[in-house]
């Protein structure tokens, strides 16, 4: 299912001579994953007419499934219906989800009501979820909110710093960028270079862009 054979995960699956909550939840997965929520969604049904008990990971994959694909009123249904119909207290991982749906959805002000709502203080996941959704719709005062936020959290890591500056950025918004490369600067804190891997007689090298440290080259 994960490498997208979803055809054949199927096949094995129907064959299981017993299937528990964690067979169905990694089929429900596989949909998910490679984009077919529709289909994900009816399996979610077949899941209760068959008596399956839903759990805390099923809703995980529900809620990114309809997140993936624009599903915000189903995502909705589904996590209302956690605490009310099935007895699960939605955790973190539910609410970063919620507001990665809306995010994509650019619903950005329900977004951050529902951050405000929480009962539990945001971490960086549910932030940078706001924050990626803010870099798609150009909404510039909740993306330094939601940076600084992510800042506060995890004040020596770049990629908080580096989202926001490419915000900017994209904005035309040159001396706000140059005040987060300063920033930046003062905390001492360095973006790391992206690299490849390439693996070669079994053994993984790394490479970043005009490296010629390797001992190969």
């Amino acid at each position: 299912a994960k490498c997208g054979s979803i055809e054949l995960a199927r096949q094995v699956f129907v064959k299981m001579p017993k299937r528990d909550v964690v067979s169905w939840n990694t089929m429900l997965g596989g949909y998910a994953q490679h984009g077919h929520s529709e289909q994900a969604l009816k399996f979610v049904k077949e899941m209760q007419q068959e008596g399956v008990k839903l759990d805390r990971v099923t809703f995980i994959i529900i809620l990114s499934a309809c997140s993936h694909t624009g599903l915000v009123d189903d995502g909705f249904q589904y996590f209302d219906s956690m605490n009310g119909d099935h007895g699960i207290t939605p955790t973190m991982e539910h609410y970063a989800w919620m507001v990665d749906l809306l995010g994509r959805a650019g619903r950005m002000e329900e977004a951050e009501c529902l951050i405000n709502k929480m009962p539990f203080p945001a971490t960086v996941e549910v932030w940078t979820a706001l924050l990626g959704a803010c870099r798609i719709y150009g909404h510039m005062e909740l993306a330094k909110h939601a940076a600084e936020c992510i800042i506060e959290l995890e004040p020596y890591k770049s990629a908080a710093f580096v989202l926001l500056s490419n915000i900017y950025a994209t904005a035309n918004r040159w001396d706000e960028k140059v005040k987060v490369r300063e920033m930046m600067d003062d905390k001492g804190v360095k973006k790391q270079p992206g690299c490849s891997w390439i693996e070669v007689d079994n053994q993984v090298h790394s490479f970043i862009a005009e490296d010629t440290s390797h001992p190969q080259i």
